[in-house]
């Protein structure tokens, strides 16, 4: 099977993540290029034009940002971020925005609010946040009468008695992340000890065209003597920087203080900066002090300070040690800093149509997911191995067969950089012996130093069957079967009523030093590898993202707008090592990242629950989407007692043994077929001459969106017209079924 490959770019200043230096924006810029016409668009011409006026109330703008609109019809910008129509603000206090925009008069038009940061009108913005109720808002093709001013105007956020308003995603930007945990600071002097310190970081413009840096040494001492640093500096244009602490009640991100923020002893800070051109910024770290004899409201002092080049950020992620140097150029400390570099998908772009990032329907509690399909297979004990090899089409397919509501894998990269299925980072291949010809040894290596043919055609063994030097599965002859199916061979052949927990294996650092895998593939490439994949062919599938890595969750959050993100947590465990990084240590401190980030929810470790089941209530309290996953639960009465406790789902091992459910069917397909129902009675209704449907075809649950199928159907159009035009939409997969079940 042929596969898209992305070619690997290791320089980043050498990626065109940045509208401004693409060549194509001069064909744009002339009216050519990709600003051609949608269908959607098309129609917008048949009707006569009015005047709508769109207004709403958002508080608490930062610097440069506005208030847009966004919709469906060209006149809203057609979805795409770039050309959405920047509103005005009322008058120079007021926290409302308002314009009279032209839209077509007798046509359902539907939008959404956000706010941006507008770089160059029609071309670039940076999308700071957006609403993301499911359903946008709506102006009926029945409706006359625009809002006036004396109406009042909509609340950002707020519509259909919900709220949901959530950040934005990397477009043209990047974002840089710079993380200090572990008490990275250590400072020189005794008398700074017990003191409380803040930190401050902002980005710095290195254009060397410019006078923002003094050119003589005198010149410099004086700059360092003034009150704060910062005032000596040329800030990039449209940069901003907030900062984030994970022991705090709110940890989400927030600008920063004049004076920084806090660094609190075993606490943990992330700064998170949005450029345009990170191979001209440099970071400006400001170190103040509070004197041991400042009284209540005396701010602290300009201690000392550190730059972080870009010569440093080299790759996507790393860790560098700074020197503080103190304001008389002495010097005062070091600081330990992680850092990681993720810019835009640089070969697919979303929309702001729809977003199922942080969406999760209430009713839906206790999924059975899958584990690697239908269960472990190489486990120490064989009596507890599923007889079906793990993550291979086989396994997926037994699970879906037998009512598994999502199946969750394992994804990584193949040396050509094709995204497989496969659980751990090495493998074993046979090798003879020079001179003991009968015996067999194996020789462990990388998966990601093979090729996807070189692993299909070698022979290759899992580690733990080259410990016991005994093989378990002798099926390589049936396709299914097969070791290292390609992801998109999963969305392509698998029930796609079936949704898919897709967790990204990605290295991770213990607590004694040693990585689980050394060197991997440079993060940006890896994951937009991955994500292109599923963006182009995961269809209306329901997919979850997951990981163990607390960044990969964050990169693949703000990389793309559609899919959800689970934070994958071993927590306080007795079955395995622990992480370094604090933020898996316990599910308080999963939760709190999962907060600060703004993604779905987290999957935690039975082991917790078991020991502690109030635990569960730390993540559902905070609105958060709690899976959890384990050995223990490979137990019928453990996991009813798990759905019990309300979580949302539960993966374990041999759903077809372990699964309580009468009907073994997806709860998506249940929906799917509820909602075919209400078509086929809608569709009989507005029919002119009653007919037999024909055998139920397998439906994508937006087109069996009732009121979206309700006004698809005009009062004229028959039954046969409606169910034809339905089944044009269906996928292949679903055009199989329908055939398979028609003969």
């Amino acid at each position: 099977m042929s596969s898209h490959v992305i070619p690997q770019i290791t320089d980043f200043s050498m990626q065109r993540w940045f509208f401004l230096e693409d060549p194509a924006n001069a064909g744009i810029r002339s009216g050519k290029g990709d600003a051609s016409l949608t269908s959607v668009s098309v129609s917008s011409i048949k009707y006569p034009p009015r005047q709508w006026l769109f207004r709403t109330r958002v508080p608490e703008l930062q610097k440069d940002e506005v208030v847009c609109v966004t919709g469906d019809l060209l006149e809203l910008g057609s979805w795409q971020p770039e050309r959405c129509v920047p509103l005005e603000r009322e008058n120079e206090d007021s926290n409302v925005w308002s314009k009279v925009i032209e839209i077509p008069e007798g046509k359902k038009a539907v939008y959404r609010y956000c706010v941006c940061i507008v770089i160059e009108a029609g071309l670039q913005v940076i999308v700071r946040s957006w609403e993301t109720n499911l359903v946008p808002r709506m102006i009926d093709a029945s409706d006359v009468q625009s809002p006036t001013m004396e109406d009042e105007p909509h609340e950002y956020g707020h519509y259909d008695n919900q709220e949901r308003v959530d950040r934005g995603w990397l477009i043209k930007e990047t974002v840089i992340q710079l993380k200090l945990c572990n008490n990275p600071l250590l400072l020189f002097r005794p008398k700074y000890h017990n003191r409380a310190i803040n930190i401050k970081v902002t980005p710095v413009n290195l254009n060397r065209h410019n006078n923002a840096f003094p050119k003589t040494m005198s010149e410099a001492l004086d700059e360092s003597l003034s009150a704060d640093t910062q005032d000596s500096v040329e800030t990039p244009k449209h940069a901003f920087t907030e900062v984030a602490s994970l022991s705090e009640e709110d940890p989400t991100f927030k600008p920063q203080a004049q004076f920084g923020h806090e660094l609190a002893k075993d606490d943990m800070l992330i700064f998170q900066s949005t450029v345009l051109f990170p191979a001209n910024i440099a970071f400006l770290i400001d170190l103040y002090i509070y004197s041991s004899r400042c009284g209540d409201g005396e701010p602290p002092y300009h201690a000392g300070f550190s730059y972080l080049l870009p010569s440093v950020l080299q790759n996507s992620e790393g860790n560098v040690v700074l020197p503080v140097t103190s304001t008389k150029h002495r010097p005062l400390g070091e600081l330990r800093i992680e850092y990681i570099v993720i810019g835009p998908l640089p070969n697919f772009k979303c929309d702001t149509s729809i977003s199922y990032a942080r969406h999760w329907k209430k009713t839906r509690q206790g999924l059975d997911v899958g584990h690697r399909g239908s269960g472990s297979s190489f486990k120490n004990k064989v009596q507890n191995c599923a007889e079906v090899r793990e993550n291979t089409i086989a396994s997926l397919k037994n699970a879906i067969d037998h009512g598994a509501d999502f199946v969750e894998f394992d994804v990584q990269l193949s040396k050509d950089l094709v995204p497989i299925i496969y659980h751990d980072f090495h493998v074993c291949i046979s090798m003879k012996k020079k001179k003991e010809l009968q015996d067999i040894d194996m020789l462990e290596i990388p998966l990601k130093e093979l090729t996807l043919d070189q692993l299909r055609l070698l022979k290759v063994y899992h580690v733990s069957e080259a410990k016991s030097k005994n093989q378990r599965f002798f099926d390589e002859d049936m396709e299914d079967h097969q070791p290292f199916p390609t992801l998109q061979q999963a969305l392509e052949s698998l029930d796609p009523h079936t949704g898919f927990n897709i967790e990204i294996k990605w290295t991770m650092q213990l607590q004694d030093g040693t990585y689980e895998l050394y060197h991997p593939t440079d993060m940006n490439l890896y994951l937009d590898t991955i994500l292109d994949v599923v963006l182009r062919y995961g269809g209306e599938r329901r997919i979850i993202f997951s990981c163990f890595n607390p960044d990969i969750c964050e990169v693949i959050r703000v990389k793309q707008n559609k899919y959800p993100v689970m934070f994958l947590t071993v927590g306080e465990s007795e079955s395995y090592p622990r992480y370094k990084d604090p933020r898996c240590w316990s599910i308080w401190s999963a939760a709190q990242y999962a907060k600060m980030i703004e993604i779905l929810g987290i999957n935690v470790h039975t082991e917790d629950l078991l020991r502690d089941p109030s635990l569960v209530k730390l993540g559902l309290n905070a609105g958060l989407v709690v899976f959890c996953w384990g050995d223990e639960n490979a137990d019928p009465a453990t996991i009813r007692f798990l759905k019990e406790l309300g979580l949302h789902g539960v993966i374990y091992d041999k759903i077809h043994e372990y699964s309580s459910k009468e009907v073994k069917e997806s709860i998506f397909l249940v929906e799917a077929r509820e909602s075919q129902k209400e078509l086929m009675q809608l569709a009989a209704a507005t029919s002119e001459t009653p007919q037999s449907p024909p055998p139920q075809p397998i439906i994508k649950e937006r087109v069996l969106d009732f009121e979206a199928a309700k006004e698809q159907l005009p009062d004229v159009m028959s039954t046969a017209t409606s169910l034809e035009s339905l089944e044009s939409s269906l996928s292949d997969y679903q055009k199989k079924q329908q055939n398979a079940a028609m003969e």
